[in-house]
């Protein structure tokens, strides 16, 4: 079996775009080649700056005869149908056979499609691959029309035999013709030379300084990268993403380390590693004794007679200039900060967040009011939280976090800092963006996550206010990461918070704000107070209820009739946070599920005491999931599922409720006596853990239930035909599901 080779050979192919491009050529050309009927025992693709390379194993020589059979329409079917079934099958009328069948005699062809030879096969899908390869960008060059990344300048395409003798394959695409030749380095390389299968191909490019493989250059960067840096007592700081992009940037590393000028050495670490990262792809060499970034790694695609000097002296002499652009930011910056950073706040309000949702100033408005609602509830000092709330945001007006937005948050700590800023305030302007994924990590002082779960509260609940919410795979606004954030904070710190009271006001904030300056004045005021009354309240309905009531006493009633704006928002905020409610639920159950809960098992916890406990959900899911490992756990659930069964369908036939309290006195059999016993003792053992919250207690106490449940059904006929005894067991079937109820809704419960 041959094996083959192809190499595609460019200019330059981006970095980012090589690891996938190599991807796309090994998937296009095995789908198209195994469609055709020409397997393969294996494939590996390989990327660098001016290749993309394929390598297949045990290729067919050449693909197999296929013969089909194909039914065609019956005998005495119109001559048209007959000529058109021959032309598609492409065999004559002499060669088609007749069978019977249940609805009379039919036309069959049998068509058989002679294999070809690997060439063949290889030449059409490659031609089809470069043509309609999926890159993200590409270019036209010359008088052609052919497409690529960049111009194309040649093809090596070869299918090696057993003997290891070399085939061209006969292809020309756009005047470029396949070879068995390619070429190393575009420097140090001595130009084109023959290979006769991938080892030699990949060991001819090595001896022409060309590493093929992109993981083995990222390897001997970041090895030869720490050797230098630990020669010096040094350390390179670690950036996984930085190395895959320099590893595409060359195709033979040459690992250089310089030095940063003793004027930048005292900016912020991040600083100087993002400004070398960003503009200059270098690594920063810290020194662990510290912390401070003294040093750079930059990689070279070419060897040197200075071994690097004159390659270094330029790097040093632009990374300077660089330097002293971020010195200037920073100098600058720490002067507006000392001032108190209100400039910086000031210039927010020309800063538009969201079009319907206003300025990033109002926004931080509402982010402060949230933070001091939430703060009592946390922990957290009211004050500082909100001081933090009005200062998080203000490093989005400095120049350093201009020139490089991801430093948000971090150099809002800083500056907080210069300005003499409690410690907790100065923390939480770092930490309120957190968590940002799934490996970050969630703020735990309780200023800090105070001011993240305001920051993302309102966050969700504007964008709910405007209609804006995910669809389907998108989220342009990150709806569901934040939403993931709140419930990640929630759960880490073990909050126990109703989000029901903070969704409620800030969607009225977010109403307020909408309808200021189209409403009246008066309606305006009656909004405001129903959201004084919420934290007393505690949820938005009972507040706007309350506040329309005592008006409506008093001289100048609010107009709440259909269509009015205060009938609107009361019919609108509760229908909203209901729907946000959901949204979380569904993000609890995707973060749950990871742990190991089923959905059902979620399902059956999340409705009790109101749904909006997240800490509480999770909780109770956990104990429940632990109980239905064991035996008993699961039999009681087919327990409880028998009774609940029963009842349901007695409680639609006789048109009834059986939650009426069943009697001890007409139970006929030992087994019914003990189940209410057992019934009794459960409720108070589920109601005491539930009080204390402690979940496992009440799953194991409605786990106890599942022998005396066994045996009641066991022992009874619950439809008896005694009126009284029927109605009394039904009872008793009601009151198991009550109790089971108030652990966890197990009707939600899947088997």
């Amino acid at each position: 079996m041959p094996d083959l080779l192809i190499e595609l050979f460019s200019e330059e192919i981006p970095a980012r775009m090589q690891h996938r491009a190599a991807e796309d050529l090994k998937t296009k050309m095995t789908n198209g080649l195994v469609e055709a009927g020409l397997t393969y025992a294996h494939a590996q693709a390989f990327s660098t700056p001016r290749r993309l390379t394929l390598a297949l194993e045990g290729v067919l020589a050449e693909s197999p005869t296929v013969t089909e059979e194909r039914k065609g329409p019956r005998v005495d079917a119109p001559e048209k149908a007959i000529e058109g079934f021959l032309r598609g099958a492409g065999v004559s009328r002499e060669d088609l056979e007749i069978r019977d069948e249940k609805k009379g005699q039919v036309y069959f062809a049998k068509i058989t499609k002679p294999g070809r030879p690997a060439g063949e096969i290889v030449a059409q899908v490659l031609e089809d691959t470069v043509r309609n390869f999926p890159w993200p960008k590409s270019m036209r060059w010359g008088a052609g029309s052919l497409r690529w990344v960049r111009p194309l300048h040649s093809i090596l395409c070869i299918l090696t035999d057993d003997a290891g003798e070399a085939t061209v394959v006969d292809l020309d695409i756009d005047g470029i013709k396949a070879s068995n030749t390619t070429q190393g380095h575009r420097f140090m390389g001595k130009g084109r030379f023959a290979v006769t299968g991938f080892e030699d191909y990949q060991a001819k490019l090595k001896r022409d300084f060309v590493i093929l493989d992109p993981q083995e250059r990222a390897d001997h960067i970041w090895q030869d990268a720490t050797n230098q840096a630990f020669a010096a007592g040094l350390e390179v700081v670690e950036d996984k993403g930085l190395l895959a992009e320099v590893a595409g940037l060359v195709e033979w590393p040459v690992v250089l380390m310089g030095e940063i000028g003793e004027e930048f050495l005292e900016l912020p670490p991040e600083v100087l590693q993002t400004s070398m990262k960003e503009h200059q792809k270098f690594f920063s060499v810290r020194n662990p004794k510290t912390g401070r970034i003294e040093r750079f790694v930059t990689v070279a695609n070419i060897e040197t007679e200075d071994h690097g000097a004159t390659i270094l002296a330029g790097n040093q002499k632009v990374l300077s200039a660089r330097l002293a652009d971020a010195k200037f930011f920073w100098e600058n910056d720490l002067r507006e900060a000392k001032a108190g950073m209100q400039a910086w706040i000031d210039q927010l309000d020309n800063v538009t967040f969201e079009r319907q949702l206003g300025t990033q100033a109002a926004r931080i408005s509402r982010i402060a009011a949230l933070a001091r609602e939430i703060a009592p509830k946390v922990g957290a000092d009211a004050d500082l939280a909100e001081q933090a709330a009005r200062v998080a945001k203000a490093d989005l007006s400095s120049e350093m976090v201009y020139e490089f937005p991801e430093l948000q948050g971090l150099m809002g700590r800083y500056y907080a800092e210069a300005a003499g800023l409690p410690a907790e305030v100065a923390a939480a302007c770092e930490e309120h963006y957190s968590p940002l994924g799934p490996s970050d990590a969630v703020p735990e002082a309780p200023v800090s996550l105070t001011v993240a779960l305001a920051d993302k509260i309102d966050t969700l609940t504007g964008f709910w206010a405007i209609n804006q919410k995910p669809t389907g795979s998108k989220d342009p606004f990150a709806l569901r990461r934040a939403a993931l954030g709140v419930i990640r904070i929630v759960l880490d710190n073990g909050l126990r918070v109703h989000l029901d009271r903070f969704i409620d006001s800030q969607l009225l904030r977010h109403k307020i704000s909408l309808n200021r300056k189209k409403a009246s004045e008066g309606e305006i005021d009656t909004l405001e107070e129903v959201l004084d009354q919420i934290g007393e309240f505690g949820v938005f309905g009972a507040a706007f209820r309350a506040v329309v009531d005592k008006l409506q006493d008093g001289d100048g009633a609010p107009d709440t009739s259909d269509g009015s704006l205060l009938r609107t928002v009361g019919d609108l905020v509760p229908d909203l946070s209901t729907d946000l409610l959901a949204f979380f639920h569904d993000r609890l159950k995707v973060y749950l599920k990871d742990q190991g809960l089923k959905y059902d098992v979620i399902d059956a916890c999340l409705m009790l005491d109101g749904g909006d406990d997240l800490w509480l959900i999770a909780t109770r899911a956990k104990a429940l999931s632990e109980i239905l490992k064991t035996e008993d756990g699961e039999n009681l659930v087919q327990g409880f599922k028998r009774a609940n069964n029963i009842l349901t369908q007695a409680e639609e036939k006789d048109g009834v409720e059986y939650s009426f309290g069943p009697d001890v006195k007409y139970a006929e059999v030992p087994e019914e006596k003990e189940l209410f016993a057992a019934l009794e003792a459960a409720e108070a053992d589920i109601a005491k853990a539930n009080t204390s919250e402690d979940f496992t207690a009440a799953m194991e106490a409605m786990a106890k239930l599942r022998a005396p449940i066994d045996a009641f059904f066991e022992a009874v006929q619950v439809n008896t035909e005694k009126d009284v005894v029927r109605r009394n067991r039904l009872n008793l079937l009601g009151k198991i599901r009550d109790i089971c109820l108030q652990a966890a809704d197990l009707t939600k419960l899947e088997g």
